[in-house]
């Protein structure tokens, strides 16, 4: 550790082993986190200097810019923008979009994410790289959270990324931390005798050190304070007020230039002077400013620490501050940079004007179209204060809440709602509010609440937009299914379509049908409406309101009723798509989790849990809770009961689907683990409530269960309940399955012949399971082995042991010696290392990988060369033929 940095070689240390392992090739993150002052910017300094054949770039977020997208990020990647063009197409698009040097469609932070890593990949492999990033606190939130992305993905590349951070960074918490405490008590009297100048009372220095608690800043700055007498307060507010009584001495005009420089956030030295030049300052105001110490005037102006930027503008006077931004508005250039000319001129404007709202609803625009959803929220409501006409401020209002809606920021929405309604009286914006309640309550899983706003959002919607109100219904109805209430009334009063009928209208005469009318009479409406759903192209203004037509509130149900497994699985990769290239990441969260409940149901559990740790992730980052929907299937096929607790709590709360789903995978938990009276009355309770999709899912349930219990009636019933399903390979695979557990035993292996025609390897393993088994009971042992043994294997790799065990003890029933398939540790795949193999054998190479999985291709190679080794192969040739164990 460096001498001049007093008391800090255990944190010297620390960043020196980043260096250390990066040039090896392990990417290394660490968050510097404390108080104002207490020297973080300096251990950044220290890892700069100490970054010995490293390339370096830093950013500092700026609290006055916190409201531009990308403004951070902009300023760590600007050194390597002329690679731009050695990245992929759609990364290169996406990030240069962000940063406005091209014009192309929304970007999306996974993408801009996924890009910024590529890049900074693609230097380090030139040679390593340090990324240093200061006052994290203070970064726009599209920066933070494309670091954060690019922080956890940071494995095999030659980078280390160090961020400076005061509090709380949502993006950044769970990343690698280290914790920067004051001095202890004999540096802290070290560095404040190198200060002091003279002779102290030795009282006097006790308590300096002793309000300081070992904080740098403080320990430098508190003397000033020792003629007035130390006050009491926070340590912060106290630096920062000793900054103020030097600002306070200095000259008017120094003052009202330290003013400037402290309004604009970019620190450009030309647009200070130019704007010092309209402020008529007097000769060299610099001067004194400059003698204090507190900033630096060069190509960029800086100040020696943030506080004192605070103390500079907090202290200053309304009408200075204004006059400031005035001034740095007029000499921004409008061609150039007109969304910080906006964002000035708005800063300087006392009183509501219309030309400059509408310049901030531009930037809004701006924003929007760069991915910058609550930026362009922040802009909207900006423009909404300064809007003098009262009808377009509750326009842009509206605008506003949608945009935080979008972004997952349902609290702040909500609270913009209230000032919307308190806006002058217009029947359609009321309906517009009601219609976006509708949509926060549904996607904070408040159901019942939902239904009602929507439907009555429909009813006012139709006078002023037909395609909206019918939008809304599906919606509605949509909300009603989710909540278990009854759903005749609500499913016969839908709006008529329009000719020709819309995917949206034919979703909903599919659903009211069915409702109404019974399965069969709703099958050609349900074929029909998978077509227009299936050849439906979402444009570019529809992505943000779509995505959820493809999910289980609406052509999921559809895909699923009519037993179309590939098409259910094709609707909620689209969902996911949409949902990403929108970024609305609230609806984003529901699309992961139908993908993993349909990874689940094809045999995928590394997929699966991929796309519930996301869920998990974005639930971190927004607030919402996770929605967890798979984690009930997947905790069923792993042995585990999470379905009791939570379809308790469904039921208080109003959530009738979500306790359907939960007696559903209850009744697969017990048929796994052979409690079958446990699974048959769990199936049963789903079959009589006659739930869309599950009670047709858990039929074949009940009916292995009841098999088991010696009800054959509920068997029967089961069986004639099927007849009623449309034929595919699914349906006619469980229809199968039931004659065989009616007495009719080559149904068993009918039904293995239609799964093995779908991607359903668990219900296929299932059907080679019952009949391994019933072949076993019937004295047929060398057949029965074939299919206990073929039973084993699947449900072992598909993640469902408790289903391999009934599989494992039958075989041994059988007379064979079986044991229970372990793999050694060492030998397992991590849910990572799993992906990346199956992409791999499936033909796809490491930068189509990494695009897929959000890592560089560095990365992909990295863990490919563990897979190899796990599983003995040293090739993609041989991979193909190699088993993968399951992901541990």
């Amino acid at each position: 550790m460096s001498d001049d940095l007093l008391g800090r070689r255990a944190e010297g240390e620390a960043l020196d082993r980043l260096l250390t392992r990066a040039k090896s090739g392990s990417g290394q993150v660490l968050v510097l986190r404390g108080e104002a002052g207490i020297g973080k910017t300096a251990l950044l300094d220290h890892v700069s200097a100490r970054a010995s054949g490293f390339r370096v770039t830093r950013a500092a977020g700026v609290e006055a810019e916190s409201a531009f997208p990308y403004a951070g990020l902009h300023q760590l990647c600007v050194p390597f923008l002329d690679r731009l063009d050695k990245l992929p197409a759609p990364q290169r698009e996406a990030l240069g979009t962000a940063f406005g040097l091209t014009s192309g469609p929304r970007p999306t932070r996974f993408m801009v994410g996924l890009a910024v890593l590529t890049l900074l990949a693609e230097v380090a492999d030139e040679q390593p790289l340090v990324c240093l990033v200061d006052d994290a606190q203070w970064l726009d939130s599209m920066s933070s959270a494309v670091l954060g992305f690019v922080a956890r993905r940071l494995l095999a590349e030659r980078i280390v990324l160090v961020f400076g951070l005061r509090e709380g960074n949502d993006h950044l918490d769970g990343l690698p931390e280290l914790l920067v405490r004051g001095l202890d008590d004999t540096d802290a009297r070290a560095l404040l005798d190198s200060v002091i100048k003279g002779p102290v009372d030795g009282r006097v220095r006790d308590r300096i050190v002793a309000e300081a608690r070992g904080n740098p800043l403080a320990l430098l700055e508190l003397p000033r304070e020792v003629a007035d007498g130390l006050d009491a307060g926070p340590l912060t507010s106290r630096i920062e007020k000793a900054f103020v009584r030097q600002i306070e001495a200095l000259p008017a005009d120094t003052r009202l230039l330290m003013l400037t420089a402290a309004a604009e956030p970019l620190g450009d030295a030309t647009l200070l002077w130019r704007a010092a030049g309209l402020l008529g300052l007097g000769a060299d105001p610099a001067a004194a400013a400059v003698g204090t110490g507190l900033i630096e005037f060069g190509a960029r102006v800086q100040f020696r620490h943030p506080l004192v930027r605070s103390a500079v503008y907090r202290s200053a006077s309304t009408v200075d501050r204004q006059r400031v931004h005035r001034a740095l508005a007029d000499v921004t250039d409008p061609a150039i940079d007109p969304d910080r000319r906006a964002w000035h001129r708005a800063q300087g404007t006392a009183a509501p004007d219309e030309e400059v709202a509408a310049d901030l609803e531009n930037t809004a625009s701006r924003a929007q179209a760069r991915g910058g959803l609550l930026a362009a929220a922040a802009f909207l409501e900006q423009a909404a204060v300064l809007t003098p006409e009262p009808r377009l401020r509750a326009s842009r209002e509206l605008a506003a809440a949608r945009a935080k809606r979008d972004a997952g920021a349902l609290d702040a929405a909500l609270r913009l709602l209230s000032a919307v309604e308190a806006g002058p009286p217009d029947e359609r914006r009321s309906a517009e509010v009601e219609h976006l309640r509708g949509h926060i309550a549904f996607d904070r899983r408040r159901v019942g609440e939902a239904a009602p706003l929507l439907f009555s959002a429909a009813r006012r919607l139709t006078p002023f937009d037909p395609d909206l109100a019918r939008e809304t219904h599906l919606e509605a109805l949509s909300a009603t299914i989710w909540a278990g209430a009854p759903l005749a009334d609500a499913a016969r009063t839908a709006p008529p379509p329009r000719t020709p009928p819309s995917a949206i209208d034919l979703v909903l005469e599919a659903l009211s049908t069915r409702i109404t009318s019974g399965y069969a009479a709703s099958v050609p409406h349900m074929t029909r409406a998978l077509e227009e759903v299936r050849a439906l192209k979402v444009a570019a203004e529809d992505i943000s309101r779509l995505p959820w037509l493809f999910g289980y509130r609406a052509g999921g149900i559809v895909a699923t009723e009519m037993f179309d497994f590939e098409t259910r699985h094709a609707f909620a990769q689209q969902q996911v798509r949409l949902a990403r290239e929108s970024d609305a990441l609230v609806q984003l969260q529901f699309a992961l989790n139908f993908l993993a409940d349909n990874e689940l149901m094809a045999g995928d559990p590394a997929a699966a849990q991929a796309l519930i740790e996301e869920d998990r992730r974005i639930s971190e980052v927004t607030g919402t809770p996770p929605v967890a929907y798979a984690v009930l299937l997947q905790a069923a096929h792993r042995g585990e009961d999470l379905a009791t607790a939570v379809g308790a709590q469904a039921r208080s709360e109003g959530q009738g689907r979500l306790a359907v789903i939960a007696d559903w995978t209850l009744a697969i938990l017990h048929n796994g683990l052979g409690r079958h009276d446990l699974a048959r009355d769990a199936a049963a309770r789903v079959v009589n409530s006659d739930a869309l999709v599950y009670s047709c899912l858990a039929t074949t349930e009940l009916a292995e269960a009841a098999s088991r219990t010696g009800d054959t009636g509920l068997v029967t019933e089961a069986l004639e309940r099927s007849s009623a399903w449309v034929d595919t390979d699914w349906s006619s695979g469980l229809k199968a399955r039931l004659r065989a557990l009616n007495g009719s035993p080559d149904g068993f292996r009918e039904s293995i012949d239609f799964f093995a025609r779908t991607g359903l390897r668990p219900e296929l393993a299932r059907g080679h399971l019952l009949y391994g088994e019933w072949l076993r009971r019937e004295g047929q042992r060398v057949e029965a082995r074939d299919h206990l043994r073929t039973a084993h294997e699947m449900l072992t790799s598909c993640g469902m042991p408790t289903f391999a065990d009934r599989a494992l003890g039958e075989l041994q029933a059988t007379g064979e010696t079986a044991r229970k398939r372990t793999a050694e540790p060492t030998d397992e795949l991590t849910a990572q290392e799993y992906q990346i193999a199956r992409l791999a054998r499936e033909g796809f190479s490491n930068p189509e990988i990494g695009t897929r999985l959000f890592i560089s291709p560095r990365t992909v190679e990295w863990h490919l060369r563990k897979v190899f080794g796990k599983l003995g192969v040293t090739s993609r040739r041989q991979l193909r033929d190699a088993t993968f164990p399951l992901p541990g």
